[in-house]
């Protein structure tokens, strides 16, 4: 087969798995990955505060798919080709274990982001593929079967195929002419983020944390279940930033207003906990109230629960009110606070939105309008929640891309 010229748009994780994965089939072809910074794979550097999260112990399609607030039915085909087992082994193969933590998120044995970018570095340097980094695309035109692809100095290079692999916040102005080429751009809005909340009387327990709540935003079906962390803005943790990713085109459309629901003993519900309650003034009767928690919750939040309902620390377990005892289950089991504004969750800055899937073949990451042109990562309409999913898709998707342009005759 004829030497070819690929070139890669986006020097991040997805960008330079499809390009690495090209060379592996094809190691005389010409591959190029252009980035428009000074810096490549920023993301891989400083995920999971800087540890990089590459993926997530799932080795179960159908649970992987669950993890995905847009793109579950599109990644079904992909994943059922190449999902985290790949993963693993691909990283294996090239001198990188990883390890599991107890949430399910893995990370290199050394837990240094440095791991996986220097076996992607040592990968690109071995297959001779050029990193071109400060060169700006702004135009892409195909003429007949040739990409001819300009950049921001006036200058022009071509190409046999094309992968865009940019990353998110793709608006529909960024690359107009994809649009000239019939796709259609969903504008992004970010997604894996914190609550900020109006009443600042929470906010005074900032760092305590639950391993266990639910926490819900008002008036949608969407729920999650987790550890949730009190900051000094809010409400932060894997369960509310999770929720931020199912709700995040709902709490766009109402400008980050409205109300989260929070409950602290997931295990009960209003009614459970009623009749547990009895079993408490029973066993307790005798204990003061500020002294005995039978939640296993943190001892400042259990007090602020108290002081909200009006219940005395000194207050006997079998002293307690009807009435107070009535607005300790509502704080318990439904917490209402007000929301007005988000805060990004540290660098997993992720974003939904971007190119509609609608316009992209599933099992090949090829553009339905343009023969050739592909797309890895981000820069698509496919976001998942924390915990390596992101990364996940960006493998999964450098690899189908490079599957199919590797293919070509």
């Amino acid at each position: 087969m004829a030497s070819k010229k690929v070139v890669i748009i986006g020097g991040g994780a997805a960008g330079f798995f499809c390009a690495i994965q090209i060379a592996e089939q094809h190691p005389d072809w010409d591959i190029r990955i252009l980035e428009k910074s000074s810096k490549i794979l920023s993301k891989v550097k400083v995920s999971g505060g800087g540890r990089c999260n590459v993926t997530h112990a799932c080795p179960d399609v159908e649970k992987l798919l669950q993890k995905y607030p847009r793109g579950q039915r599109f990644l079904k085909k992909s994943f059922y080709q190449f999902a985290t087992q790949q993963t693993i082994e691909w990283f294996a193969k090239n001198g990188v274990k990883l390890h599991t933590e107890k949430d399910g998120r893995m990370f290199p044995i050394t837990n240094d982001s440095e791991t996986i970018i220097q076996c992607l570095m040592q990968k690109v340097n071995q297959y001779k593929i050029q990193v071109c980094m400060n060169h700006d695309v702004t135009e892409v035109k195909k003429i007949n079967t040739i990409f001819e692809i300009t950049l921001g100095n006036g200058q022009t290079m071509k190409a046999d195929a094309v992968c865009m692999a940019t990353g998110g916040m793709l608006k529909s102005n960024t690359f107009p002419w994809l649009l000239q080429m019939g796709h259609t751009i969903i504008d992004p809005v970010p997604s894996l983020f914190t609550f900020n909340v109006v009443e600042k009387n929470i906010t005074t327990l900032m760092g305590v944390a639950v391993e266990n709540a639910t926490i819900q935003w008002k008036g949608t079906k969407w729920m999650e279940r987790g550890p949730l962390l009190i900051t000094h803005w809010g409400i932060s943790g894997p369960a509310a930033i999770k929720l931020s990713a199912w709700c995040a085109r709902e709490m766009a459309e109402a400008n980050y207003e409205g109300a989260i629901l929070i409950n602290w003993t997931p295990e009960y519900n209003e009614q459970t906990l009623k009749m547990e309650w009895l079993n408490f003034r029973q066993d307790y009767g005798k204990r003061e109230m500020g002294s005995k928690n039978p939640f296993d919750l943190p001892q400042r939040l259990w007090h602020y629960f108290l002081q909200a309902s009006q219940i005395d620390l000194k207050t006997k377990w079998a002293d307690l009110k009807n009435t107070s005892q009535q607005q300790l289950i509502q704080h318990l089991i439904r917490t209402t606070l007000n929301i007005k504004g988000k805060t990004t969750f540290k660098e997993e800055f992720v974003t939904c939105g971007g190119v509609d899937l609608k316009d992209i073949d599933s099992l090949t990451m090829e553009s339905k309008m343009v023969a050739q042109l592909h797309f890895a990562g981000e820069m698509m309409d496919v976001d998942g929640v924390t915990g390596g999913f992101n990364f996940q898709h960006a493998w999964t998707s450098g690899w189908l891309a490079a599957q199919h342009i590797g293919a070509t005759n």
